[in-house]
């Protein structure tokens, strides 16, 4: 593979974790200052999006995976976040 393209990942992949990572850390300090369920749930979701984006780095850069193995687990686990995120809004 192509070494910019693995740079451009391994850049992608931690911008997500520190951007997501303060959201998560943010939308739970929130929670904890009010006791917004909604806001717990916001929370957990940018966390499981977060989680989704450097598990499917490591899959690859790290364990050696294929490429399509970790679009795969970080698609599953940002949809499955962005479903808990919708939750979070919708919650009264």
């Amino acid at each position: 593979m192509n070494p910019y393209i693995d740079l451009t990942i391994i850049a992608a992949k931690t911008a997500i974790l520190v951007l997501g990572g303060s959201i998560t850390y943010y939308a739970l300090r929130a929670y904890d200052r009010t006791g917004d369920r909604s806001l717990r749930e916001l929370g957990v979701g940018f966390g499981i999006v977060t989680v989704g984006a450097l598990l499917g780095g490591v899959s690859h850069q790290i364990i050696g995976a294929d490429l399509a193995v970790g679009i795969a687990v970080d698609g599953l686990l940002t949809a499955v976040g962005f479903g808990v995120i919708v939750y979070s809004l919708y919650l009264e």
